[in-house]
């Protein structure tokens, strides 16, 4: 068997690597606007074809977002975003991929949760209780399930395990939009302490069982539901 040769990497995969070495390690945050093109350009000495050329790699690869007459800006700080954005993965697929990862997080957070990590799940969960959903308008839905997803984004902060983190990071606009569209149906409830009020105790008395229990309590109903209404999709 006859192997192709080694070629050179291309100028633009380096600058790719340059860039995405300032995201990774955190020197760009994501939100950020990153410097600008001529900033950028002078930097690093390559030409501007060669620049948008990286830019736009990163931008495929859910890494950067670039807005027209407004800049680049940071939107994720690894290629897993992107990557489950091309996926095509259905909502019911996003939920079992939630239920697998959760209960574990739950579990380490209550392993490896410090001080201000309990801080932080204990302001997520309270302002997640101060919203109402009362009328259930859209704007109301799309709020409360936001703080939802922060505090359970804290609870995966909390767990000190950066791929881990990452992954379920990419999880949470597929899963906003999931609670959003279940806040209105028979038997959704907005105030069920499972995987939250005693996902959050278990974490402060490091409790990593009690725990994922709770988490894994919290998301059967979820789940029993979305299989059902797959169920009845797919048969009528």
């Amino acid at each position: 068997m006859s192997l192709d040769p080694v070629r050179q990497t291309s100028l633009s995969d380096q600058v790719v690597e340059r860039l995405r070495t300032e995201i990774v390690e955190g020197r760009w945050a994501v939100g950020e606007r990153i410097p600008p093109e001529p900033e950028l350009i002078a930097s690093l000495g390559v030409a501007r074809g060669t620049l948008r050329e990286a830019l736009r790699a990163l931008q495929y690869s859910g890494m950067l977002d670039i807005r027209r007459g407004d800049g680049t800006f940071v939107s994720a700080r690894s290629e897993v975003p992107g990557a489950l954005a091309r996926s095509g993965g259905s909502i019911a697929e996003v939920l079992e991929a939630r239920a697998a990862i959760e209960p574990q997080l739950a579990r380490l957070a209550a392993e490896r949760a410090d001080a201000d990590d309990c801080a932080r799940i204990e302001a997520a969960l309270a302002h997640r209780t101060r919203i109402t959903v009362t009328p259930p308008t859209p704007e109301n839905a799309s709020r409360w399930a936001a703080a939802d997803a922060a505090f359970h984004e804290e609870v995966a902060r909390a767990a000190h395990n950066t791929i881990l983190f990452e992954i379920y990071a990419a999880l949470l606009p597929r899963l906003r939009e999931s609670v959003e569209s279940s806040i209105t149906r028979d038997g959704f409830t907005l105030d069920d302490p499972r995987g939250h009020e005693e996902v959050l105790d278990a974490i402060r008395r490091r409790d990593p069982k009690a725990a994922a229990a709770s988490a894994s309590a919290n998301l059967a109903a979820t789940e029993r539901w979305d299989v059902t209404e797959r169920w009845e999709r797919t048969t009528h």
